[in-house]
């Protein structure tokens, strides 16, 4: 069984400080690999998502805000998940919850919008992610050869004992002196050694190192014998750009789109040491800004525009040069041209906190971005994951000035395809209403 850890969880290789302070366990030989890229590559990825602390006496690995899968060179991975689920009390169905909600975000993020498994299987949420992504890729290489490789011609040249296409004369005098009856030749022949066909070869390849299920197992063997005499890609980059479909191979798509993300790299970071390990972790903000912008671009009527990172404005101007650049995640402007700018943060507010545990940086940084995008006149809201201490609207705004308010208000991911902006009861914009 894999280990799972929540976001900033802590990783042990011991057992007993696992056991009282509710530490992930993992083997003694995946620390000390982990550890020692802590230690050696400082101001690297692996920094970004992985911090060597001391708690309780204990030395452990802290996970950030990455998540997704973290791999060994052992061959081995840990899954790191949201901690959005980790407040159910059972950890079996926070486990689930927090995969399914993670899956049901990554669904709108980038090239994962191929994603297409039933996130309401029960089987697939006892997969762990990583399992999940290969599922993914298999079989949309599965329906592709249920359709067809495609093939196309293949410049070829050879020596043969009879003439085809066009003679190579320097060629056939340098390698025919002595043998008059062959001929060196240049000719097209119909293969499905093409680029596409060999770019899926290699990531097929790639993914047989990752697996351990059985029923992936066996598709891998299956479509391994549909490919075979096909030779896999050597130089990825250069066969992506050689790709051409030609027309009617639409469904060479979602296969090519998994072949490269396993083959260039499946997220914004790596891992290197002293072997190298490939990384499947994904900036949680990023996953969830991407998810927000999504169900709300689809909520808006047709005479509202949502804008992304909005980058127009910057906070000063020094020596006749804008600087420090202001870029609010959302921005959803009328046809009146009327504004309102959003911003997103992953955080757990809690409405009987102090403040809500909203950070004093948030609200300078929303005021800044009021004066400058709003020109101090307008609405502004923050923008935080809903949970049973946070289901509705912060009841009254956060007034800047008479006419600049911010509003702090929750996103309900709904595992049920229902989620939603939770708008502060009776406000209304053109565009979007209560």
């Amino acid at each position: 069984m894999h280990p799972v850890v929540f976001e900033f969880g802590y990783l042990t290789a011991e057992s007993a400080a696992a056991d009282e302070s509710g530490f992930t366990l993992i083997s003694k030989e995946n620390f000390r690999y982990l550890e020692s890229l802590c230690l050696t590559q400082q101001d690297t990825d692996v920094n970004q998502f992985l911090q060597l602390k001391t708690r309780y006496g204990c030395k452990v690995l802290q996970v950030k805000n990455y998540v997704g899968v973290i791999f060994t060179q052992y061959g081995e991975h840990i899954e790191v998940l949201p901690k959005i689920g980790k407040r159910a009390s059972d950890k079996k169905q926070a486990i689930t919850d927090a995969r399914k909600t993670l899956l049901m975000m990554l669904k709108h993020l980038g090239s994962f919008r191929h994603i297409s498994t039933n996130t309401a299987s029960v089987e697939t949420l006892q997969m762990p992610l990583l399992e999940i992504f290969i599922e993914e890729f298999l079989q949309s290489v599965n329906q592709l050869v249920k359709r067809g490789l495609r093939s196309d011609y293949v410049k070829r040249e050879d020596n043969l004992a009879f003439q085809k296409g066009k003679l190579l004369v320097s060629k056939q005098v340098r390698h025919n002196v002595v043998s008059k009856h062959k001929f060196y030749v240049e000719y097209d022949e119909f293969l499905q050694d093409r680029p596409a066909n060999r770019l899926l070869r290699a990531a097929l390849k790639k993914v047989s190192g990752f697996t351990s299920r059985h029923k992936n197992q066996r598709l891998l063997r299956e479509l391994d014998f549909a490919f075979d005499g096909i030779p896999p890609s050597t130089n990825p980059k250069d066969d992506f750009g050689r790709i051409k479909l030609d027309r009617g191979m639409s469904y060479y798509h979602s296969p090519l789109a998994w072949a490269k993300l396993i083959l260039e790299g499946l997220s914004p970071l790596s891992m290197k040491g002293t072997a190298e390990a490939q990384s499947l972790l994904f900036p949680i903000e990023m996953v969830f800004e991407n998810y927000v912008a999504s169900v709300l671009g689809e909520s808006l009527p047709e005479d509202s525009t949502l804008s992304t990172q909005v980058t127009s404005k910057y906070l000063t101007t020094h020596n006749g040069k804008n600087q420090f650049q202001l870029r609010p995640d959302l921005m959803i402007t009328n046809s009146e041209q009327s504004s309102i700018v959003l911003d997103t943060k992953w955080k757990l507010i809690d409405l009987n906190a102090y403040h809500y545990g909203i950070s004093q940086s948030d609200l300078y940084q929303m005021f800044a971005y009021g004066h400058n995008y709003l020109d101090g006149t307008g609405d502004l809201f923050l923008i935080y994951p809903a949970h049973e201490h946070f289901k509705t609207a912060v009841e009254h705004s956060f007034e800047f000035s008479e006419s600049l308010r911010l509003w702090v208000v929750p996103f309900v991911l709904d595992l049920d395809g229902e989620s939603r902006l939770i708008w502060p009861e009776g406000y209304k914009f053109r565009g979007v209403l209560n």
